[in-house]
């Protein structure tokens, strides 16, 4: 309990400030925020992956793809042709033959298959890239990966 002990007798205005409801207040918050953050927060324990930021290295045997969509309509260029997605299937299965074939067969020691690199508009529907990675792999890629932007002056990117 306060009490006001000294001069200025019983017409003097009292000029200490109260703290006590603030103070009560503030404990109360902290209380409802420590029970229920834990509540709210449920996650399942992961351990995720460290990526750094490592250019790619682009073989001329590695397929470059571009996807974007005009006016709702999805378009793919193979390199800088533009392709349908029959086309698309079939040129992929082509170009995987002919790179097995110079390679030495299916059979070869150290075979190295092509890679796709995709490069996708930010306005793009996730259907057309979807799509695009879909026919690839129905032409028998293995390896399907995208190419992006990474933010300026960034060196390390983390998932």
């Amino acid at each position: 309990m306060a009490m006001s002990v000294g001069g200025g007798g019983e017409d003097a205005p009292m000029s200490d400030i109260n703290t006590t409801p603030l103070v009560d207040v503030m404990l109360v918050l902290l209380i409802i925020f420590l029970i229920t953050v834990p509540v709210v927060i449920q996650t399942v324990k992961l351990e995720l992956p460290k990526v750094q930021f490592e250019p790619t290295t682009t073989k001329p045997e590695n397929v470059s793809l571009s996807v974007t969509a005009n006016g709702g309509k999805c378009e793919v260029f193979w390199g800088m042709t533009p392709v349908t997605s029959q086309e698309l299937v079939d040129r992929g299965v082509k170009k995987l033959k002919a790179e097995i074939d110079k390679q030495g067969g299916i059979n070869a020691a150290g075979l190295e298959l092509p890679e796709v690199h995709i490069r996708g508009d930010v306005n793009t529907p996730y259907r057309c890239i979807g799509g695009t990675i879909f026919a690839m792999q129905m032409a028998g890629f293995v390896k399907v990966g995208f190419i992006s932007e990474p933010p300026a002056g960034s060196a390390t990117v983390r998932l």
